[in-house]
Parts: structure tokens; sequence; C-alpha cells
């Protein structure tokens, strides 16, 4: 691997000329720059804008001048002259842009056919809705497609049998397109009519209602999509980044933090490119290629932050070796970055964490000084992984991190860090059972938690319940909100923040109950909390609205703030009413 080679792919740059003509049609509410000289500057008026500074303060206006924040409330600021947008909000909450601290933004932009989120159905009826706008938008005959981020539980109130859009529901909604919901990682997942008669000519069982059940028959329809020639392309990529990223600012979203996925080559699926590779797997050489080609053509509508997941069973790690040895942290601008090692750091994938190689993997980045996270979803994940944290900060404190046994390098002496991985942004994700020993514990070791509230809306249980949100902020932990989305989980944040203020999961039971916190707790750990996720680069910038810092800020449907005027139930429903990124509107909906 060459010198900064972390967001390139192994065989170049995407052919970012094919792709303008996608680009160009792609995404018509998204707006970039305007005929004044460096963009000119917005100015908004008559809002509650939520700043979430150290002050908690609420401002009525603020100005956004050459892709930063000029000035807030009662602050000077002067704006270029003639060229000053004045958007009047009317009373409009404002908040600054969320961030998402833990997703895979990357994988869902590689999903074959044109993705519909249907993070908000919750009803048969609303998915219906959302399924036949998006078949408006595209011609007869092609794919639309919901494929991960969805659960049966969400669309049918009890007492009903949870279930998803039988086949003659998704033949209402899109007569003219075929179709295809998929759960989870492997399935099981339904289809329409259109789309049993392609499944079934490719050998796929079908059910009568339009079922494929879960496994190698959920499998093989993923990869029968995949592999067809109008999705498997550089501009069916391009358009899939846009319309997934198109709907995070939809909801607010406006900064991303991918965790990567597993590898093709090595998923724990099955082999390489057939029907066993899930939902959860790309190839790591070509998955990037669309964010940078994007990226080059000044079209990202959102921030990206790229994580390196490591699946990788050799004790010796010659992979991420090579990575940590030729590559940079944190290296990229303002909209696309490298971040870190995660959400595996070696080992095999569920099953790694405590194995030789994870352990070796695990001093690697700490002798390097990388960012690394590791995901905690069972009752002693945690344990394991911020035991060895701890060791492996002592090590680096007073020796220096030990040479690996198997590959021991004469030429790589031992460093010593006096603050050990205190400094170096570490963090659990998820940590649905972490115990309060272990979360003082996080805090010792500067660690962060990563908790999540969209997975266990979507499919928790009163014992697959968590993450402890009450605990955690009583014991001054450090802690942001993320989705995991969008494999198990939605990618809302609203949903989100939902379930850690309600605690309920999308059948309406109260599984987190004790552990619940405020709107306004929640909405800071996706704001000003989370900025921290992000490293020091980024952190100064993003997060709040304060002047100097990058402009991102979300224009709300609703004043989520008041509970009279949106019950908790009613924020499963706020979404973005304009969404700015650096300056930029990448989402409107106040001038239709």
């Amino acid at each position: 691997m060459k010198k900064h080679e972390s967001l390139r792919s192994r065989s170049g740059a995407a052919p970012v000329g094919l792709l303008a003509a996608v680009l160009l049609c792609a995404s018509p509410g998204i707006v970039y720059g305007s005929d004044c000289p460096g963009g000119g500057s917005i100015r908004l008026v008559n809002g509650k804008i939520h700043t979430m500074d150290a002050q908690n303060r609420v401002v009525s206006s603020v100005l956004i001048d050459n892709g930063e924040f000029a000035a807030v409330g009662n602050q000077q600021g002067g704006g270029s002259p003639g060229c000053t947008r004045v958007i009047n909000l009317h009373g409009r909450t404002v908040v600054p842009g969320l961030i998402d601290n833990h997703n895979h933004i990357i994988l869902l932009g590689l999903r074959p056919g044109n993705d519909v989120r249907l993070d908000k159905a919750r009803s048969i009826a609303k998915a219906q809705e959302l399924l036949a706008a998006k078949a408006a938008t595209v011609p007869a005959g092609e794919w639309v497609v919901s494929l991960g981020g969805l659960h049966r539980n969400q669309f049918v109130a009890p007492p009903a049998t949870a279930r998803f859009p039988n086949l003659a529901e998704l033949d209402a909604a899109l007569p003219a397109h075929p179709t295809l919901l998929y759960e989870s990682f492997s399935g099981p997942s339904q289809t329409n009519s259109i789309g049993k008669t392609f499944f079934e000519s490719q050998g796929i069982v079908v059910g009568a209602d339009g079922t494929i059940a879960a496994n190698t028959q959920s499998l093989l329809a993923l990869q029968a999509l995949r592999i067809l020639p109008q999705h498997n392309n550089p501009q069916a990529k391009m358009r899939g980044l846009l319309n997934a990223l198109g709907f995070g600012v939809s909801v607010g979203l406006t900064t991303h933090v991918d965790q990567g996925s597993f590898h093709f080559a090595q998923s724990f699926f099955g082999n390489p490119g057939t029907s066993a590779d899930g939902l959860a797997a790309f190839d790591q050489y070509r998955a990037f290629d669309a964010a940078r080609a994007l990226h080059a053509m000044g079209r990202l509508p959102a921030r990206v932050q790229i994580n390196y997941l490591h699946i990788e069973p050799d004790v010796t790690t010659p992979q991420l070796t090579q990575r940590l040895n030729n590559a940079v942290p944190l290296l990229g601008d303002q909209w696309l970055s490298n971040g870190g090692i995660g959400e595996f750091t070696a080992g095999a994938p569920f099953g790694g964490i405590g194995s030789a190689a994870w352990m070796n993997g695990t001093r690697q980045v700490a002798q390097h000084g990388w960012r690394n996270e590791n995901h905690s979803l069972s009752r002693t994940d945690f344990v394991s992984i911020l035991d060895f944290w701890n060791t492996v900060n002592t090590e680096l404190k007073t020796i220096g991190i030990p040479q690996t046994p198997a590959a021991p390098d004469p030429l790589k002496p031992n460093v010593v860090n006096p603050a050990g991985i205190t400094q170096l942004r570490w963090v659990v994700a998820h940590v649905p059972f972490i115990t309060p020993s272990y979360i003082e514990l996080s805090k010792n070791l500067g660690v962060g938690l990563s908790v999540l509230g969209g997975w266990r809306w979507l499919s928790g249980t009163p014992t697959g319940n968590g993450p402890p949100f009450r605990t955690i902020l009583d014991l001054g932990a450090r802690a942001g909100m993320s989705s995991d989305g969008m494999q198990i989980a939605v990618m809302d944040p609203w949903t989100g923040m939902y379930y850690a203020v309600t605690g309920k999961n999308a059948r309406g039971e109260l599984i987190n109950a004790g552990q619940t916190i405020t709107r306004e707790q929640v909405l800071r750990l996706y704001t000003a909390d989370n900025a921290w996720f992000l490293g020091p680069k980024w952190e100064k910038k993003l997060g709040t609205i304060e002047k100097g810092k990058w402009a991102d800020l979300v224009v709300l449907s609703a004043d989520y703030f008041d509970p009279h005027q949106v019950s908790d139930e009613q924020i499963l429903d706020i979404r973005s009413v304009m969404t700015i990124v650096n300056g930029k509107v990448v989402h409107d909906e106040l001038g239709r």
C-alpha cells in the first residue's frame, strides 16, 4: 500500500467523467452554491435557534458566510454585499446538523436498485405510500427496493401479528416495478408479483404470497439483484450513495462516521462474490469509489468520515500492519476524511474479541496512535474489550507496546506514550449491557461510548434492550448517539431519540424502563457531544452553532423541544424542512 492510500481503491479512481450525467439529474432538491462570489451569504431570521453551545443559548438569527457561521444572535457579522439570502423562519426551530457517530452509509449507497428508506413507515399504508412515491420517479420496470434497516415489527400494530406488506399490498403500491423488502443481514424478504416472476426464473424459491425464506434463498435473491448490469456499474453506485445521503439530510443528518463492512473475501457468510455474501458485505478495495468521485466533483451533500473495519484472523495481521505503516489517520478535508480502525480490529467477525489476532491488532493500533473502535453486543464483550484496553494502556505508558512474537520487527523499537490510549479517542460501540464499573473504567481510559436507539426500537425486546442511557449520563461518561444503520437499524435519528426518551420499541412495548433521558440530553448526544467522536480536527468545527464553526444546521418540521406541540409519539414524525451543510442548502422543503 502506498503512502496516503486509505481513501483510494486498489485499481485507482472511479471514472468521474462517465458519471457526470447521472449527477446532473440526481437529488433535485440539492442546491450547490450560487452566482455570488464564494457562494454568497445566508441570514436566517425570526427563528428559535438552539445553538447547543456551552451556555445552551437560543437565538433568533444566524449569519452564514463562506461556509461558516459568521454571526450568531447579536454577534457582529458582515456577509457578502448584495449576495445575502435572507430566510424568514417564521418561528421554526433550528438545531445544529446532526452527527451519526456509527453507521454504514457507504454500504447503503451500494444497495442494488432504487432504495427506499422505510424508517418512518409505521403502517402498511405508509410503506405503500413511500414505495409508490419512489416508483413515480423511476422508469417502469426498474427495481424499487428497501434492503435492510427495516423489520416486520414496524408495519402492523399489536395485537396483530408482525408482518411485511404482502404480495397483494406490494402489487397495489408497485404495479409496474419489481420490488424486494429485505430484513437484517440475510432475510427473510418479501417481493411482489413482478419480482416473484424474476426470482423464480433464477431458481429462487418464492412463496405464493411473495415471501422468501431467510438465509440461503434471501441471500440468493440479493445476489441476483447485485449482479444485474443496471445495478453493477459506477453510475448506479453514485446514484445510490446520493440517494442514501439525500435521505440522511432529509432527516437532519449532516455528518456520518462510516464503520465499514465485512469484506467479500472474508465474509462470514461464505465465499466472495457468491449468494452467501450478505447485506453487510462489500468489496473493500472499490467500496469507496462513489464517495471519492462525488467528492472530486463537489457533490457530496453531507460529510463522511470513514473507519476501516478489519476482519483478519492471521495473528500477524499483515493487512492492518500495512495500513498503519503507510497511511495517515484523519487524512482528508471537511467533506471526506478517513477516521480510524473499526468497528472490528482484526480477528474473526463477532467471534474475534480476545483472539491472538485481535490482541495483536489492538496493540498495533495503539502503537501507531490511531483511533480504534470495537463493538460490544453481548453481556461480556465490553468486559473483554475494556479489560484488554486497560492492559494496553498500561503497556503503552510504561514499556511501549511489545512486538508481536510471531512477527518481531527489529527496526521498530517500542514507543512509550505517557498518555497511553487516553488521548486516542477509542470507542466502544452499542454497549447495551455495560455495567457501572465498566462505565467508570471507560472514563479512566478516556474511552467514548457510542450508544444507539433505532436498532432497539426496531427489534428490541425486554431482554434484548439497553443501552443504559441514564446510568451512562449520571456517571459522567463520554457518550454520543449513533444509528448503526442500515442493516439491522434505521438511519432516522428521530427514531433513536424517541427510543432514548420513551424506552419503547416499534411494537409499543416499554423495554428500557429506568434508563430513559430527556429530549435535550439525547439531542445533545447527537450534536455537541458527538463532535468528540470525529477527532480533534473536526471536533473544533462541528456539533454546535457558534461563530467560526462550519455552517451545518437543520430547520425542523416541528418544535421538538415543546411537548405541548410535539408529543413523545410525534417525535417519530419529525424531519428536516431545510438542511444546510457547510453553508450550502442541501435539502429544502421551505420553498415548496
